[in-house]
């Protein structure tokens, strides 16, 4: 794949071996940002997991305290159309019950980033759980998106609460926020983000639970990080 003239100069600003401070990394990522629109700063963690074996599953979900800086499109499936009707208020963008399930069913288009249901209605959710778990829309009580409360779900969401799980590979890749934000802000929520990481360590897991962690922006080349 060829790069561009922007991507080569911004690689050349890291030392491939290096591994950096979280500080340090963030300065060159914020040095290297000139595209024209706002990056996002991502971050991929490759886990000490084996993905084959589904109680070495990682996920949870995690309150960055500036954001993310994305907008989540959330999708609340429920019975009640109470329920319905406060997640519709509280921002979500894609609400119902059984005729949701069968339109996802049937047609296999998602169009949201996170998916929020009642308890209630979740057996029905197996009916479209392999079109929404290869995708890790799958609610689930561990990301709390599995709730009684959709609206404080909905709310938390919209506010910047980012859930995540590890891929068929073992790793996880979330955005802690974009390029124009300050410095500390950046800092502060990739440490949440490791910290929220940290604890959802399965008991089965020998050892440290995160191997690598490389952070990129959307168009940059990726940094490697020490892990503190």
């Amino acid at each position: 794949m060829r790069r561009s003239k922007r991507y080569q100069a911004n690689k050349n600003l890291v030392e491939k071996s290096k591994l950096y401070a979280i500080d340090e990394a963030v300065k060159i990522l914020q040095a290297a940002g000139k595209a024209k629109f706002d990056e996002s700063v991502e971050m991929h963690c490759r886990l000490n997991v084996k993905p084959e074996k589904t109680e070495q599953q990682v996920r949870g979900n995690v309150d960055l305290p500036h954001g993310s800086g994305k907008t989540a499109k959330v999708a609340v499936f429920s019975d009640s159309s109470d329920d319905l009707e406060a997640a519709r208020k509280a921002g979500a963008e894609i609400i119902g019950g059984e005729s949701l399930i069968e339109e996802i069913r049937n047609k296999r288009k998602l169009g949201f980033g996170v998916a929020v249901a009642t308890p209630e209605i979740m057996p029905k959710l197996a009916k479209i759980a392999k079109i929404l778990g290869p995708k890790g829309l799958m609610p689930s009580p561990k990301t709390e998106t599995v709730t009684k409360n959709v609206k404080k779900t909905v709310e938390d969401l919209k506010k910047g609460k980012i859930t995540f799980k590890s891929d068929n590979g073992g790793n996880i890749h979330v955005i802690i926020g974009k390029v124009s934000f300050k410095q500390e802000q950046l800092i502060e929520n990739y440490q949440e983000m490791l910290k929220s990481l940290k604890k959802s360590k399965p008991a089965s897991v020998k050892g440290a639970l995160v191997n690598s962690i490389t952070l990129s922006t959307t168009m940059g080349p990726g940094i490697k990080l020490r892990i503190s």
